[in-house]
């Protein structure tokens, strides 16, 4: 039997969450300005560092915003925006996401080649078996996720070379939720899905072909399709 992972969620994702639900219920409005951290830290019963990395992560998201020598204000929102999970606040800046994906086209274009060169036969199995899981996920997210995941640590594992394996796994995590917002937010309909995992199909296509070239120009545009996916949103 299946059973679905429990995430332990952290103090400051609750007060992030407590603040969001406020705002959603009309409690705190546009233009209020919060509560003085210390102030906060004792209405939620929590740290002041709790506090701190909530009210980071809301002004990553544009919620809120800071004003020098005044406070923490609330800005013109977007009701959208709730939907962003806490967790991946601190990624939810043009910056970051640039950062984040400028690292997965460095390794990921490069290890596509490569394991286009180098993969066995043996190789092949786990990544069609991850586009089988994409296919077959239909509306359930997570394991759509986690296909879509499976299917690039695949591809790094087809490279063999344990640094480059490595590499992946450590940014494995941070990964996945990029992934999970650029699903939720861009491929949100039938035929972006389809698209989605037409770009996968045409990937591994290519390197079972062992056509390195295509299969790194492919890669590129997939990963700057999720991009600007990502842009989109918090433009």
């Amino acid at each position: 039997m299946p059973y679905k992972q429990i995430r332990t969620r952290k103090i400051y994702e609750e007060v992030a969450d407590s603040l969001l639900e406020m705002l959603q219920k009309g409690e705190l409005k546009p233009g209020d300005k919060l509560d003085s951290v210390e102030q906060l830290s004792k209405n939620f019963s929590v740290g002041r560092s709790a506090v701190r990395e909530a009210l980071s992560a809301l002004r990553a998201t544009g919620i809120l915003e800071m004003r020098q020598g005044e406070g923490t204000f609330v800005k013109q929102f977007d009701p959208t925006k709730f939907s962003i999970p806490v967790s991946i606040a601190f990624i939810m800046n043009r910056k970051d996401i640039k950062e984040l994906m400028d690292v997965r086209k460095i390794l990921e274009v490069g290890a596509v080649a490569t394991a286009a060169f180098e993969y066995k036969e043996e190789d092949l199995p786990p990544i069609q078996a991850a586009l089988d899981d994409m296919r077959n996920a239909n509306d359930n997210g997570e394991l759509g996720e986690k296909a879509d995941l499976d299917f690039h640590l695949a591809i790094a594992q087809a490279t063999h070379n344990q640094m480059l394996i490595n590499l992946m796994n450590s940014v494995s995590e941070i990964m996945m939720e990029a992934m999970r917002e650029a699903r939720k937010l861009w491929f949100d309909s039938e035929t972006r899905t389809y698209k989605l995992l037409e770009e996968h199909k045409l990937i591994y296509d290519a390197i079972e072909k062992r056509d390195s070239d295509k299969a790194q120009e492919l890669m590129l545009y997939h990963l700057t399709q999720v991009e600007e996916a990502l842009f989109q949103y918090i433009d």
